[in-house]
C-alpha cells in the first residue's frame, strides 16, 4: 500500500468498523442520538464510495482522491444515491483541469501537504457546486 493510500485509508478503516458495529446495533432500536446518526450516514456513503464497477477499477491516485473526499466529510450531506455522481464528477474534474494533482499523487505515491492542500481546494469547490 502506498503512503498516500495509508494516509486516507487509515481513517476509513476505523470509520467503517464503527459503522458496521452501529448499523447492527441500530437495527434493534429506533432512538438514535445525533452522533450515531451521523456515523451511520457517513458509513453508508463511504460504503457506496468504495464500490467500483466491474472491470473498471480506479487507479490508485483516483482512489486516494475520492476516499479523501469521503473521510473528510464532503459526502456527508449528499443522499447516498448521489454519491456515485459526485465521485464521477470529481474524477472528471481531476482528470481534466487538475491532472497535476493526480500525477503528483501517482509519481510520489504520497499525499504530501502541498498536494493535499490543492486536492482539498478542488474537492471543496466541487462539493459546493455539486450540492447547489
Amino acid at each position: 500500500q502506498t503512503k498516500a493510500m495509508k494516509k486516507v485509508a487509515g481513517k476509513i478503516k476505523g470509520e467503517l468498523a464503527q459503522y458496521r458495529e452501529m448499523a447492527a446495533f441500530a437495527q434493534f432500536g429506533s432512538d438514535l442520538d445525533a452522533s450515531t446518526q451521523r456515523l451511520l450516514n457517513r458509513g453508508s456513503r463511504l460504503t457506496e464510495l468504495l464500490k467500483q464497477p466491474q472491470f473498471s477499477p480506479l487507479k490508485m491516485e483516483e482512489q486516494v482522491a475520492v476516499i479523501y473526499a469521503g473521510v473528510n466529510g464532503y459526502l456527508d450531506n449528499l443522499p447516498v444515491a448521489k454519491v456515485r455522481g459526485f465521485e464521477d464528477g470529481l474524477l472528471s474534474l481531476l482528470r481534466g483541469k487538475n491532472v497535476d494533482i493526480l500525477e503528483a499523487i501517482r509519481d510520489s505515491r504520497d499525499l504530501k501537504d502541498d498536494i493535499a492542500a490543492k486536492l482539498k481546494a478542488v474537492v471543496e469547490g466541487f462539493a459546493k457546486t455539486y450540492a447547489a
